[in-house]
Formats: C-alpha cells, sequence, structure tokens
C-alpha cells in the first residue's frame, strides 16, 4: 500500500507540473507579438498633449487674441495679469499658463507633430529587425520624409523617428521612444533640432483603455539648461466635479501651478502660492466668471 500510494503522490505531482508548465507557456506566448505583423503606433495622446481643449473655453476670439498677446509679451510674470479679464481673471490666469505651453508645442514642435500624426495614414513594410513607416510631409511650406521604425524589443516597442529636409538635412534622429505591446504607456525623447541636436524634451504617457483615463507629462530634459526639471502635466479622469487636470512646474521660479476643471460643465479651479500668494484655490463657474469655491 505505500508503495502505491507513492506512486500516486509521483504521479500527481508529475501532473500538476506539466499543467503548470502548459498554463505558464500559454501565457507567456499571449504575451509574445506576432513578428510578421507592424507593432501598433501608440495613440496621438501619447505625443500631443490637448492644450486647445481647455483654452477653447472662451466665449470670444477677441478674448483670445488678447490673451495670446499677454503670452507673447511675457505677462505670465507681472503681477496684474490676473486682473487683465476683469470678472474672468482666475480662468485667464489658468488659460495664460496653458495656453503658453501650447504656443511652444506650435511653434517649437510643428515637425516633430506633424511626421507623427501623419504616420496613421499609412503602411510599412518590413526591413530586416524593423518595420518602417516612409512618408512626406509638408510643415510651413517645406517638405520633410519621415522614417518611423519600429521594432520589437522584450515586453515592447523601441521607436525612432528619422527626418529629412528636401535640399537640407538628411536622417536626423529627431525623437525616439519605447511602448509596451498593447500600446497603453511608453516614453518619447525629443531633440531640439537638426542644428541643435541636444535633447529637448521627454515626454510620458499612459492610458487605460477600458475607462478612456490616461494622463501625459512633458518635461524639459535640456542638458544643463536653467529650466531642466520643468514640466507640464495633463490628466483626464471620470470625475464627476473635475474630470481634467493640469500641473505645470516653472522650474526657474520654483513655481507651481495646479488646474483642474470640467470639459462638459467648463466649471474649475487654480491653485498658484507664488501668484496668488496663499494656497487657495480661485475658483470660475461654467460662463468662466469667478465664482466662489463650494
Amino acid at each position: 500500500m505505500k508503495i502505491k500510494a507513492g506512486k500516486n503522490l509521483i504521479l500527481c505531482t508529475v501532473v500538476i507540473s506539466l499543467l503548470a508548465f502548459l498554463v505558464t507557456g500559454c501565457a507567456g506566448n499571449e504575451n509574445k507579438p506576432d513578428l510578421s505583423k507592424p507593432p501598433q503606433i501608440p495613440p496621438e495622446s501619447s505625443f500631443v498633449m490637448d492644450l486647445e481643449d481647455f483654452t477653447s473655453l472662451n466665449q470670444s476670439s477677441v478674448q483670445y487674441a488678447q490673451l495670446a498677446s499677454f503670452v507673447f509679451e511675457g505677462a505670465l510674470s507681472h503681477p496684474d495679469t490676473a486682473d487683465a479679464l476683469g470678472d474672468r481673471s482666475y480662468w485667464g490666469y489658468a488659460a495664460f499658463n496653458v495656453g503658453f505651453w501650447n504656443l511652444v508645442g506650435v511653434l517649437g514642435l510643428a515637425i516633430p507633430v506633424a511626421s507623427f500624426i501623419e504616420s496613421f495614414n499609412h503602411t510599412p513594410i518590413q526591413q530586416d529587425n524593423y518595420w518602417v513607416w516612409t512618408y512626406d510631409v509638408p510643415v510651413g511650406g517645406d517638405v520633410y520624409t519621415a522614417e518611423l521604425h519600429g521594432k520589437y524589443v522584450d515586453n515592447g516597442v523601441q521607436w525612432e523617428m528619422y527626418i529629412s529636409k528636401q535640399g537640407g538635412f538628411t536622417d536626423f534622429l529627431w525623437y525616439y521612444g519605447e511602448s509596451d505591446l498593447p500600446a497603453t504607456e511608453g516614453y518619447w525623447v525629443l531633440k531640439n533640432s537638426p542644428s541643435i541636436p541636444n535633447e529637448l524634451i521627454r515626454i510620458d504617457w499612459h492610458r487605460n483603455l477600458k475607462d478612456g483615463t490616461g494622463d501625459i507629462k512633458y518635461t524639459n530634459i535640456v542638458p544643463n539648461g536653467p529650466e531642466n526639471g520643468g514640466f507640464i502635466s495633463y490628466t483626464v479622469t471620470t470625475g464627476k466635479t473635475y474630470n481634467r487636470f493640469y500641473e505645470i512646474y516653472n522650474k526657474g521660479k520654483n513655481q507651481t501651478t495646479y488646474i483642474e476643471w470640467n470639459n462638459t460643465t467648463r466649471e474649475g479651479r487654480v491653485r498658484d502660492s507664488v501668484h496668488f500668494g496663499d494656497n487657495s484655490w480661485r475658483c470660475w463657474d461654467s460662463q468662466l466668471v469667478n465664482a466662489q469655491c463650494q
């Protein structure tokens, strides 16, 4: 009886081990990519921060033109900026800050952004270990040729964007990064320009495919730059009161601005201890008018 019991124990152990191997083996295969198919390009939201959604809350194009002029004139640091829009000064101050980064993105990142967005309109071909998307992108009257390279690596995809300008530079590695296989998180590193090839901005991003939430953060990484470490982050949540959040850190001034708002009701609030002199929230209502915080 002892011999039979021992044999049964050994048999059970073998069966359990075999089942465990099959389960883990299958799970591992599920996480491995199909190398015969191109990797999934991360979504536009992994590269382009939604800044226009906030600044477009204004009801007057004239008002926004005024806002833009303040940004260009450096009014963000002017003590009277918050009063520039009268009873909409709280929303106005928040919009000044977001609008400044919007202008930086439009003017400074036009070529990288255009090259990334255009990639979704093309089909890649496989070259050795890479999948390559090749296409032309017109920006500001010039034509650029973009080559997006995607390569499968352990548990993810490595990305490189090479850009050439007709009659100018060739194969400049303008940005690179990595993403996980389901394209739910990753990062990008952008360089300044072909003439100033130092690293400029790191973009970290996450998204939840089930509930539609996510976040993206631009961080200044200019080597030895005075603003190295400064950042703006944008978060999308499912909160009922506020479902959009910005956090803006001005490294040079050691100043942080927090902005929370609802993209449906347009109500929001801003907090900036340096600008306002205390750590209290300043709120606005659905008409962007200053309001008492609840």
